[in-house]
């Protein structure tokens, strides 16, 4: 189990990160990026997962700059409302929010290097992490809504990148996966038979078999380059 501290970002602002401590000493440091659903019970869940896999885990609140204390479920109101709070918080002016991600990197980097994981907004601002800021080791968006559009993919990545994709996922063709791909070859892709959202357990679209070969990847991306 892991608690909440505060954390604060170069511009001041203080917001909440839930840390997830291992057992011993840690291999490194993993932020784990938030859905649109805020800091919730299943984003502390995979928290927990990387600190028991020997990281230090941060998964900072991206909402909190519009909206503290912001736990939802996945209703379709719960969706709603989680896809307002994402697009006030990408109406910030630049550079919003990745200054929230900089501070969680910052704060694992006392384990030593860094990797983040994140998962539909999250994978997204996993994607942007990678592109544009510091002390970064890896990066392994899942499922990043948006990151195959043409301005996402123009974006270089100054780190090893995992992507994971599914294929039935309505919310990110099929074909925007292939041509991010094509733009990227130094980008490492998996893609699963599956829909969006497949590594949480709490949606209808989970499926166990991509969510447990996606985690198997992404802990050997970060045990080959994190530690």
């Amino acid at each position: 189990m892991g608690q909440f501290i505060d954390l604060t970002a170069k511009d001041g602002f203080t917001f909440p990160a839930y840390v997830a401590e291992p057992a011993g000493t840690p291999k490194g440091g993993v932020v784990v990026v938030q859905e649109i659903f805020g800091v919730n019970s299943h984003i502390r869940e995979v928290a927990d997962g990387y600190a028991a896999a020997g990281y230090l885990a941060v998964a900072p609140a991206t909402f909190h700059r519009v909206k503290p204390g912001v736990e939802l479920g996945y209703t379709e109101a719960d969706m709603k409302a989680g896809f307002e709070l994402k697009t006030a918080v990408e109406a910030l002016p630049a550079p919003g929010v990745l200054q929230d991600v900089q501070a969680a990197i910052d704060y694992a980097g006392k384990a030593g290097k860094v990797g983040i994981v994140g998962y539909c907004w999250g994978g997204l601002l996993t994607w942007r992490a990678a592109c544009e800021l510091e002390g970064l080791a890896a990066a392994a968006p899942y499922y990043g809504g948006g990151m195959t559009s043409p301005e996402e993919a123009a974006r270089k990545p100054k780190v090893p990148v995992m992507a994971h994709f599914g294929n039935k996922d309505h919310w990110i063709p099929l074909d925007t996966v292939e041509s991010f791909e094509k733009a990227h070859p130094e980008v490492e892709v998996h893609v699963y038979a599956c829909g969006h959202g497949f590594n949480c357990d709490q949606r209808g679209s989970y499926d166990a078999g991509a969510a447990a070969t996606a985690k198997e990847r992404t802990l050997y991306h970060f045990g080959k380059y994190v530690g």
